[in-house]
């Protein structure tokens, strides 16, 4: 399935009054949806593009081999919480006049099986950005006491009484151990029935997993302060968020940096998707951007 990027038209919108020379940092590459429109959109400018998923990274340097070889755009294998590093590696002189985070999850890792995403088709129950790092959502599963599931599930993946398939995980552990995400799908299908039409029981339970398994929370609150340290003074932040706990994260710290005199806030009331967008890319229903403004300080004015 192609991945259609959410929030796009919002985004360029908001590009559309920024300086037209500048480096702009993609910390979540992805399948490149954002960043194909922005390098079209600004023609004069450079793109720095990241991500945690090396299979992000050699797409990317695939389908944009013409902008690598001209030099608008470079990949680095790395998290978005390691911009200060690659940021450090442009040539002198380099300002960066934007940075885009878009959290959620890329359609190729939802949709591929063998990523331990979907909780349509059968795979290793994985859920690991970088599958060389960390351990995989089986560990989770299979070790976890029954509370310790009930509260992830529960704070992580926003389901009201996960208690029934909490219990029910630890049950069936005992005699066998979970390894494919078929097995886990099946099992929370079967407590939870299907109460809304297009919308897998498993849904929350998985996004849990997930937000757990790559440490996303404590990785983009870490994150935040040290993109904003890199935006030219006038750059901007552009955060979507597909979770309410990672919405917060990012309107507090927003609101942290204001009441530090460090910028501005762009967009006052969150951005969501239009009901033509949520309608024709059911991924988009649920996405919010923020966009912070960082303003110039002192002799910088």
């Amino acid at each position: 399935m192609l991945h259609t990027p959410v929030l796009l038209d919002a985004v360029l919108n908001h590009i559309s009054e920024m300086p037209d020379e500048g480096w702009f940092v993609d910390g979540t590459f992805g399948r490149g949806g954002h960043t194909r429109a922005i390098l079209a959109a600004k023609p004069k400018w450079n793109v720095l593009a990241l991500d945690v998923d090396a299979e992000a990274i050699e797409h990317g340097t695939r389908e944009f081999s013409t902008e690598v070889s001209n030099g608008r755009l470079r990949f680095a294998h790395a998290e978005f919480s390691d911009v200060v590093t690659w940021v450090r590696s442009l040539p002198e002189g380099a300002t960066i006049v934007g940075v885009l985070l878009d959290l959620g999850v890329s359609s190729p890792q939802l949709d591929e099986a063998r990523r331990g995403f979907s909780f349509y088709h059968d795979g290793p129950l994985d859920m690991r950005m970088n599958p060389e790092v960390g351990r995989p959502a089986a560990d989770i599963v299979n070790s976890w006491s029954e509370k310790e599931l009930n509260d992830l599930f529960h704070f992580m993946g926003e389901v009201r009484s996960p208690f029934r398939v909490s219990r029910k995980i630890v049950e069936t552990r005992r005699e066998r151990k979970f390894t494919t995400t078929r097995e886990l799908s099946d099992l929370i299908a079967s407590i939870e029935g299907w109460r809304k039409k297009g919308h897998h029981p498993a849904t929350n339970f998985f996004m849990a997993l997930r937000i757990q398994v790559n440490n996303e929370l404590d990785r983009l609150t870490a994150a935040l302060p040290k993109v904003v340290e890199q935006l030219q003074p006038g750059g901007r932040f552009f955060v979507i968020t597909f979770h309410s706990l990672e919405d917060r994260i990012v309107k507090n710290a927003f609101r942290e940096f204001v009441a530090n005199d460090l910028g501005r806030l762009v967009n006052k009331k969150v951005i969501q998707a239009t009901w033509t967008e949520a309608k024709e890319n059911p991924r988009a229903r649920s996405a919010k951007l923020r966009i912070f403004e960082k303003e110039f300080q002192g002799d910088e004015i």
